[in-house]
């Protein structure tokens, strides 16, 4: 029997229409609006793409976006310098350095210089302490559009054991502390999970995968999680998108898997418009905690 398929696509326009009536609220009785910024470094077409997504994203639910690119060469120090002016303006409540960043420039400078209170993506290791307390001020975009999708799925991890493969900084490890604590924006059902994160150096890597039962892919090779590694009846979630002679591939060989898993996610469709909007979230939060803190320091 073919699995259920996890829409995240249809979820995500769910989700921007409840955001859009928070942003009209949230202008309304502040005068002002959540505005976002975005800076590109070169012409990459994917990281161009993904701009173009962010900004009609900020359209459809009432927000401001404001977009400085930048050519491939610029140094590390006008770079700094783009990001310290941004930090400085008081219009804008989110800063987003889309990476990756062009050869001979460094991003963890870049990412740590943005304010945590801007810092919209999570990165900055204030942000990253404060998820690991079960405290976040933020949550990361990617693992938050995951346990969305698993809550208002009904799909409740609290009891169950969810299996990670892939450990970056982005996904997999902050996805795990997400779901390793007592509690979640989502409520309890959407946490208290026991986790499993594999990566390049675990061995007998299907025997852990089997045991899932919610798998996430979270590697960055096409087709990687095959039929053999999945527990019939687990909920499988492909975080990878990848480009393949036919198109975009995730890192879960969809059609063998669907025919093992209870539920699935596309690529695309699956996960991607869930991270979009969960950057959206960020930046009405990020606005009104500003607004909050500009009003108790009047």
């Amino acid at each position: 029997m073919a699995a259920t398929l996890l829409d995240g696509k249809a979820l995500a326009k769910k989700i921007q229409a409840e955001l859009a009536e928070q942003v009209a609220v949230f202008t309304e009785q502040t005068q002002k609006v959540p505005t976002l910024a975005t800076v590109l470094v070169g012409e990459d077409p994917a990281s161009q793409v993904y701009i173009r997504n962010k900004i009609r994203s900020c359209e459809r639910v009432g927000m401001e976006s404001r977009h400085i690119p930048l050519p491939a060469d610029v140094s590390q120090e006008a770079l700094m310098e783009e990001v310290q002016q941004l930090n400085r303006d008081d219009t804008v409540h989110g800063i987003l350095v889309q990476l990756p960043l062009p050869d001979g420039l460094d991003a963890q400078p870049i990412l740590d210089a943005i304010l945590p209170a801007k810092d919209v993506d999570a990165f900055h290791p204030e942000n990253v302490g404060l998820l690991s307390q079960g405290r976040p001020r933020y949550l990361p975009c990617t693992p938050h559009g995951v346990i969305q999708l698993l809550h208002r799925a009904g799909i409740e991890t609290a009891g169950k054991h969810c299996v990670i493969v892939g450990r970056s900084d982005i996904v997999g490890k902050p996805l795990g502390l997400m779901l390793v604590q007592r509690q979640s924006g989502c409520g309890p059902t959407a946490a208290n999970a026991t986790v499993t994160i594999c990566h390049s150096r675990t061995q007998n890597l299907r025997d852990i995968t089997k045991q899932a039962d919610v798998l996430i892919a979270a590697i960055g090779q096409a087709e990687f999680i095959t039929a053999d590694m999945v527990k019939p009846g687990s909920v499988v979630v492909d975080v990878g998108i990848n480009r393949g002679e036919n198109g975009l591939v995730g890192d879960v060989a969809f059609e063998e898997v669907s025919e093992v898993a209870a539920a699935i996610t596309p690529v695309p469709g699956g996960v991607g418009p869930l991270t979009v909007t969960m950057l959206l979230e960020n930046t009405l939060r990020a606005a009104q905690h500003q607004a909050a803190t500009q009003t108790e320091s009047a």
